[in-house]
């Protein structure tokens, strides 16, 4: 064997491996939190931690750094650190909770990111929450970045941006029928014209059918387009001048969709009817960059991309833009008080 004059060892691959698994079970973090906090697949996740080797060096890197086992800071700049301080956050706030809960959604939870570029005004933290509260639209019962006004479930300043977490249970009091997944909302926003939501299924609140048994055809057009509508008409509220230019980055991160079933639930008289098979992996990743004017009047074009690559994986295709044009139309006709 050759001299080694700076004494460094070969690395242990196992033991890393090991130390990585250890410190995820002490911080209570499921695979699936793990594997959405690094940004890879649960099966990545899996054969990471039964030592295999066919992993790329980026992978890895991604999985130890969220245990603090890289020294290195994550690329993909202000929004990147943004949504991974965001993920961090909400998992600190449930981390005492049961394993079941449904503010940690157990079966999966979708998420969402967006960020505006462009020339925006400067705002104080405490104008930019009335900002966000005009921004809200009210197109379904229960809104995206929605502010309530409980003062336990209200919006706060935290670390510089405005927090809204609705756990199940607060101040000892249960929410009820509020209290599912796709209730325990957690979002997070900063001035700068960056958010962060993650919510769980609507479908895995139901008594008709167990939970991660289903997910529906419609409700990512309606989720979707809700987000990209917030952020159109945040964009409006934040740009300087009638005539300056903001674009949208936004991303939707789906998990835990193994072994669900497509099925048309939420609205009975849509046309998107599809079953497929059981979804055969646990997430999908879109993303869209469109200019903020643009939205409404071409939302169905945008979604549907994105739209396809969910059904994708439940093995349907042949969606057409026609059929999400009609989805559009129910949403932007829909108002709720």
């Amino acid at each position: 064997m050759p001299e080694n004059p700076r004494g460094i060892g070969p690395l242990s691959w196992r033991t890393l491996v090991d130390e990585a698994l250890a410190r995820r079970k002490e911080e209570r973090m499921t695979q699936r939190e793990h594997a959405a906090l690094a940004g890879v697949s649960i099966p990545t996740i899996a054969a990471f931690e039964r030592g295999e080797h066919t992993l790329t060096l980026a992978k890895a890197f991604d999985i130890l750094r969220v245990v603090g086992l890289l020294d290195e800071p994550p690329e993909g700049g202000a929004q990147e650190r943004f949504v991974r301080e965001s993920f961090d956050r909400w998992r600190a706030l449930t981390h005492d909770l049961p394993s079941d809960s449904p503010a940690r959604f157990p079966n999966g939870s979708y998420r969402f990111d967006y960020c505006l570029e462009g020339d925006l005004k400067p705002f104080a933290l405490t104008e930019f929450e009335h900002i966000l509260d005009n921004a809200v639209t009210k197109h379904t019962g229960w809104p995206l970045f929605m502010m309530l006004t409980r003062e336990d479930l209200a919006p706060r300043e935290v670390g510089g941006a405005i927090e809204v977490w609705l756990p199940p249970e607060s101040d000892g009091i249960k929410r009820n029928i509020l209290g599912d997944p796709a209730h325990c909302d957690f979002w997070r926003a900063v001035p700068s014209g960056r958010l962060f939501l993650i919510r769980g299924y609507q479908e895995d609140g139901q008594e008709t059918f167990p939970p991660a048994s289903v997910f529906d055809t419609t409700l990512p057009v309606w989720r979707m387009g809700e987000a990209l509508l917030h952020a159109e008409r945040l964009a409006g509220l934040m740009r300087k001048a009638p005539e300056s230019q903001i674009s949208v980055r936004f991303r939707a991160l789906y998990t835990g969709l193994t072994g669900r079933l497509l099925r048309n639930w939420a609205n009975p008289i849509s046309e998107l009817m599809f079953e497929g098979r059981p979804a055969r992996s646990d997430e999908v990743l879109l993303e869209t960059e469109v200019a903020a004017v643009d939205i409404s009047s071409r939302l169905a074009d945008i979604l549907f991309p994105m739209v396809s690559a969910i059904y994708e994986r439940f093995g349907v295709v042949g969606l057409t833009t026609n059929r999400i044009q009609a989805e559009v139309g129910r949403l932007l006709s829909s108002r709720m008080r």
